[in-house]
């Protein structure tokens, strides 16, 4: 990636720039009538603070080169893997609860991936843990500061707090906070109101207690869809993969990993041990069954959790992305292959193609009475709740799938964002030098950037480029630099080294829209702007594979 074209340093800016910084993690999905992320799968554009400079007429004739700034925060790039379990009731399977969930390996969301931006969500870069994100992004904390520091500037940026973002916090197990989103009510009355009928023809006599009892039930397929998603979060951190949050939601659950696996054996494993699990739980639920009496309350419910952790597990085992079948696909693949983006290419495909299956079979198969009921029962009402919901499965499949040949694709261009090729070239000046003579030292060494700098050399701030712009022409000699400055945090120094996530991780942790480069000796390497930052993201991005 070369590095960005010079310019002048000086008057005002005749066209004002945006700059975003790009950066955030990827979520490990897995598609199953409720869908898993890892937040590892999307990588998100580091965010920063807006400023919009003023325009400067485009008459006159400015002595000095003009500075363009940027300031705006880069959108966010999908976040890494994430496992998504969607959850939906099923109205083809009469007397029976719900279908399961859908567990997909994405942030996205395993989204894994580089999500980069600081916030979770998805940014101009990729998905949001989205559907399904399929790669799982990593944070790192990490310093950029080299060997000579600063007033105590040698600590790593710690990351800002992380933002609940529409969510009740249930609890911490594994040291992983669960949230449970607002959209969950909706889909947890859905689920009373459908297994309430359900239940009217197997035990009339309930009543409108009825409804308790699917209540009941659609706590408890939740919990089963928790459980398949935990299994998910310990094999991460047994791998030592961090995971950023699990949220249960409309479809089902996502757990937000922040790596992504190293190996396609781990991938495989990550991936599988959630159906497992809930293969697992199918089969507890059926040995529960076999000394309670059939048609009574412990009896139905039981039948309807084995039936539903039964589908859950099924569903998620198809070969496509982004349930959790197509991770395993893809890892195959890939060890194979010997290249990630070709498992990824692989599967994604294979999803496109389990989703207009499922578009088109599922409403097939519940008309002709294969899933439990009679054909003639499939028709009216209950054929217009299939279609819908094939449709909404469908559509959540296939957006999985391309979010994640999007975060592949942005994972395999990410190393060439580098830090020591991005950076502007910058003049150290001390605090009370007159910005004119700042910018006349900067235009004549064609640097583009100034490093405010005590006596002894020691970088102690960064000139705005926005607040350069808003200075007129002739109030230069008057205004010292000190003035236009933002002071260095312990997150603004970047070692000119970092390239890709990482580099994209330290510049999330501390948003801001310049950042000081330091060689390993600690010696000024020059300033990154994050409106470069951001267009290289936004390049690599759009690239083709």
């Amino acid at each position: 990636m070369s590095e960005p074209p010079a310019q002048p340093l000086a008057g005002p800016s005749t066209e004002p720039s945006s700059a975003r910084n790009p950066a955030e993690p990827a979520a490990h999905s897995s598609a199953k009538p409720t869908a898993d992320r890892a937040a590892g799968g999307s990588v998100e554009p580091p965010a920063g603070p807006r400023a919009e400079s003023p325009a400067a007429p485009s008459s006159g004739t400015p002595t000095e080169p003009t500075v363009k700034t940027s300031a705006e925060t880069p959108a966010e790039a999908p976040n890494g893997p994430s496992h998504k379990t969607p959850a939906t009731p099923s109205s083809g399977a009469r007397d029976v609860p719900p279908h399961g969930h859908r567990s997909e390996a994405t942030a996205d969301q395993h989204p894994h991936g580089p999500d980069t931006p600081p916030n979770h969500q998805a940014s101009a870069a990729g998905p949001e843990h989205r559907a399904h994100a399929d790669t799982h992004d990593g944070h790192h904390e990490q310093s950029g500061t080299g060997g000579r520091r600063a007033r105590g500037k040698g600590r790593p940026p710690r990351r800002a707090p992380e933002q609940p973002r529409g969510g009740l916090l249930m609890g911490r197990p594994f040291g992983v906070p669960v949230y449970v989103a607002p959209s969950w009510f909706l889909v947890a009355a859905l689920i009373t109101w459908v297994f309430g009928g359900q239940l009217d023809r197997v035990l009339p006599e309930l009543g409108a207690a009825r409804y308790l009892v699917s209540l009941f039930f659609a706590v408890a397929f939740y919990a089963s869809v928790l459980i398949h998603e935990l299994a998910h979060t310990v094999a991460a951190l047994r791998f030592k993969l961090p995971v950023r949050r699990i949220q249960l939601q409309f479809f089902g659950g996502v757990s937000e990993i922040e790596k992504e696996a190293e190996t396609p054996g781990r991938e495989f494993w990550l991936a599988f041990v959630g159906p497992l699990l809930s293969l697992a739980l199918a089969g507890v639920f059926y040995l529960a069954m076999q000394p309670v009496e059939p048609g009574t309350v412990p009896g139905v419910l039981l039948a309807g959790l084995m039936i539903s952790n039964l589908i859950v597990a099924v569903f998620n085992l198809l070969p496509g992305l982004p349930l959790d079948g197509g991770r395993m696909l893809r890892a195959v693949v890939w060890k194979i292959t010997g290249k990630p983006m070709s498992g990824t290419v692989a599967a994604a495909w294979v999803g496109r193609a389990l989703a207009v299956s499922v578009l088109i079979g599922l409403p097939l198969l519940t008309q002709s009475g294969a899933l439990g009921a009679g054909a003639e029962d499939s028709v009216g009402m209950d054929t217009v709740t299939d279609a819908l919901l094939a449709a909404i499965l469908a559509a959540i499949i296939w957006t999985g799938a391309g979010n994640s040949l999007r975060m592949a694709r942005l994972r395999e261009h990410l190393p060439e964002l580098r830090a020591r090729t991005l950076t502007r070239r910058a003049v150290p000046v001390e605090t009370h030098t007159p910005l004119s003579e700042a910018l006349r030292r900067a235009n004549d060494a064609g640097a583009r950037a100034l490093v405010v700098v005590d006596a002894h050399g020691e970088p102690l701030s960064l000139v705005r480029e926005a607040a350069i712009v808003g200075v007129p022409e002739h109030r230069r000699p008057w205004v010292a630099v000190s003035g236009l400055a933002q002071d260095l945090t312990d997150g603004m120094r970047v070692s000119a080294e970092l390239a890709g996530e990482d580099l994209l991780d330290v510049l999330r942790a501390t948003p801001a829209t310049e950042y000081l480069v330091v060689e390993e000796t600690g010696e000024i390497y020059g300033v990154l702007s994050a409106a470069d930052v951001e267009r290289a993201f936004v390049k690599a991005m759009a690239r083709p594979n």
